[in-house]
């Protein structure tokens, strides 16, 4: 991720207030090496700088901008640093098919898909692979299924433990499929958590969830905020960015 931060424009419009949704403008094109890459740049509320990211499946280059921002500076920043971005697609793991053979991660844990047609249909673990029958054209969907099913589990626990730790009453609890977040807290405390962490190590996917109930006594990311996540966490939260910022691109390759 590129970031540029500039002083705001004293003649421009005041920004919205921070409950204000993030305005998209029109999609553009960048040239990326030999490729043309859809860049989207949006204005939000609440930032301060200018961010340009790679989506996690490289299908399109995202800028963030402040609501005082100029959309022509902010293609500008996203042109000047194509070869970045080129670097970006490159580094992106190879997209992966469920197929029997194949492998997908659970819980940190490789496993390999073992399809037999004469199988149960629900998943079953057993030495390091995981036996499904059912039609063999559907493995993809059902799997990702389960996974969900698993995940929201597992998060559903998480969020309990940590909620118990800050003193806070269990809130609402959801699963995204969302691109580009790996959690969320809304202003009424709501959690969204992308399905995809249950195939992360145990402590990153905890970390996340930590992260997301601290928001809910600290609505930012102060000082104030940090510490109380490093009261919630019970590992490094450091080691647990780190592995996302490492490796999360690997969480989309099986099912996208």
């Amino acid at each position: 991720m590129f970031d540029w931060l500039r002083r705001a424009d004293p003649r421009a419009k005041q920004a919205p207030s921070p409950k204000s949704p993030a305005r998209a403008t029109a999609s553009r094109m960048i040239s990326v090496g030999e490729r043309e890459l859809p860049l989207v740049i949006r204005k939000l509320a609440r930032a301060r700088r200018m961010t340009l990211r790679l989506a996690p499946d490289g299908s399109e280059a995202r800028v963030s901008i402040p609501a005082w921002g100029r959309v022509g500076d902010a293609e500008a920043f996203a042109r000047d640093r194509a070869d970045w971005l080129a670097g970006q697609l490159a580094n992106l793991p190879e997209p992966r098919t469920i197929a029997p053979g194949a492998t997908f991660s659970l819980r940190g844990e490789a496993l390999i898909i073992d399809w037999r047609e004469s199988a149960r249909r629900k998943p079953a673990i057993a030495d390091g692979h995981l036996l499904i029958g059912g039609p063999r054209e559907s493995i993809g969907r059902r799997l990702q299924r389960w996974l969900e099913a698993e995940a929201l589990v597992l998060l559903a626990d998480d969020l309990a433990f940590y909620c118990a730790r800050a003193g806070h009453d269990i809130p609402r609890l959801s699963l995204s499929r969302a691109q580009r977040r790996w959690g969320s807290c809304a202003v009424d405390g709501a959690i969204r958590m992308n399905w995809r962490l249950v195939m992360a190590p145990d402590f990153v996917r905890r970390s996340v969830v930590a992260h997301e109930v601290a928001h809910i006594a600290h609505f930012d990311h102060s000082a104030d905020f940090h510490a109380h996540l490093d009261q919630l966490y019970e590992g490094d939260i450091g080691t647990a960015n780190r592995w996302l910022k490492r490796h999360g691109r690997t969480l989309y390759a099986p099912f996208g």
